[in-house]
C-alpha cells in the first residue's frame, strides 16, 4: 500500500491506471444504497475498527486519494486500517497493464476498455456482506435487491448520524446468527433466502467459513468450499470471489447483467447463450472478473 499519514487526514497514492470518477459512477448506481453516500465528488463511508466507528470521506486531488475524517481524528492504527480498507475496497493493489493489453486485442472489450480506463473492481471487503448481497440478488432484479438490502440494513445494522445525515454499517454476522427466519420474511425475504442468510451467519460465527481460510486456497478449492454451504451456487461463489476475494479468474458466467451487456454491445436481438459467452471469453483468461466488471459498467450510460 502506497500512502502517507498526516494525522488529521490520509493521502493514498493509487496506481497510474486509476479513475476516481469511474469508481463514483459504479458507486452511484442506486439511490437506495445505504452503505455509502456520495456528495460533491466525494464518497462517505462508515466502518468499524476495534468496536469504534470511523467515518471517512474519500476525495481525489492531483492524482492522490485524500481521506478525511469528519467525525473525529481516529488513532494512528485506526487511520492505517481505514487506508487499508480503501486500498482493498478500490482494488488498488491490482496491476491492470495485462488486462488493458488483452482488452485492446479483444473484439468486445476493445469497445469499452479505453472508455472506462482506470475503473477498478469496487469490492466488498467483508465476506459476510458479500455473501449476503449475492444471496439477496439471486433471481430478482437489481432494484428489488437494493430494496431488500435497505430494509435489512435499517432493521439490523448500526448507524451514526452527523449533521442530519445517517451513515450505516452492514449488519454483523453475530447479529444475524441470532435471528429467526420469520424476522427476515417480515422484510419480504423468501423463506429459503432467509434460511441461507442465517445459515451463512452461523457458519462464519462458528468458524466453519472465514475469509482468511479462503484466501489461502486456489480458485477451485475456494469454489468447492463456498458451494458446500446452502444457498451458495456457482454464480454466488464466483460473484463473491470476484468482489471480496479478488480472484481475477472468477467468472459469473450466468449473470444477467453480463448477458445484457453482451447483447447490447454485440447488437444481438436476444441474450447470448452460455456456449457463445464461453467462446467470447476465450481471450479473457486470467482477467474474466475484470472483463465482467467492465461489461457491467457499460450498462450504466
Amino acid at each position: 500500500m502506497n500512502w502517507n499519514d498526516f494525522e488529521t487526514y490520509v493521502e493514498i497514492y493509487p496506481p497510474e491506471e486509476f479513475n476516481f470518477n469511474e469508481c463514483l459512477v459504479f458507486l452511484s448506481r442506486s439511490s437506495l444504497e445505504l452503505l455509502h453516500q456520495i456528495k460533491a465528488g466525494s464518497v462517505y463511508k462508515l466502518i468499524k475498527v476495534n468496536e469504534t466507528f470511523i467515518l471517512f470521506k474519500v476525495g481525489y486531488n492531483n492524482r492522490s486519494i485524500i481521506v478525511e475524517f469528519p467525525l473525529s481524528t481516529p488513532s494512528e492504527e485506526s487511520r492505517k486500517q481505514a487506508a487499508e480498507y480503501i486500498w482493498e475496497w478500490l482494488d488498488l493493489g491490482q496491476d491492470l497493464a495485462g488486462f488493458y493489453e488483452m482488452a485492446a486485442k479483444d473484439r468486445i472489450l476493445s469497445k469499452i476498455s479505453n472508455k472506462y480506463y482506470g475503473l477498478r473492481i469496487i469490492g466488498i471487503p467483508d465476506l459476510f456482506e458479500s455473501l449476503v448481497w449475492a444471496v439477496i440478488g439471486q433471481q430478482i432484479n437489481l432494484t428489488f435487491a437494493y430494496t431488500l438490502k435497505k430494509r435489512f440494513v435499517e432493521r439490523f445494522g448500526e448507524s451514526l448520524t452527523l449533521n442530519g445525515d445517517t451513515f450505516w454499517l452492514f449488519p454483523s454476522f453475530e447479529k444475524i446468527a441470532s435471528i429467526d427466519v420469520e424476522d427476515l420474511k417480515k422484510l419480504q425475504f423468501t423463506g429459503r433466502k432467509a434460511e441461507y442468510i442465517i445459515g451463512i451467519a452461523k457458519a462464519i460465527k462458528n468458524g466453519d467459513l472465514s475469509k482468511e481460510t479462503l484466501l489461502n486456497q486456489d480458485y477451485h478449492q475456494v469454489k468447492r468450499t463456498l458451494t458446500e454451504f446452502r444457498g451458495i451456487g456457482a454464480w454466488t461463489a464466483d460473484y463473491v470471489m470476484m468482489r471480496c476475494l479478488h480472484y481475477n479468474t472468477s467468472f459469473p458466467i450466468g449473470d444477467a447483467g453480463l448477458h445484457n451487456a453482451l447483447k447490447s454491445l454485440l447488437g444481438f436481438k436476444r441474450k447470448p447463450a452460455i456456449e457463445e459467452i464461453k467462446e467470447f471469453a476465450e481471450n479473457w483468461d486470467g482477467w474474466q472478473a475484470y472483463a465482467t466488471f467492465y461489461l457491467w459498467r457499460s450498462l450504466y450510460e
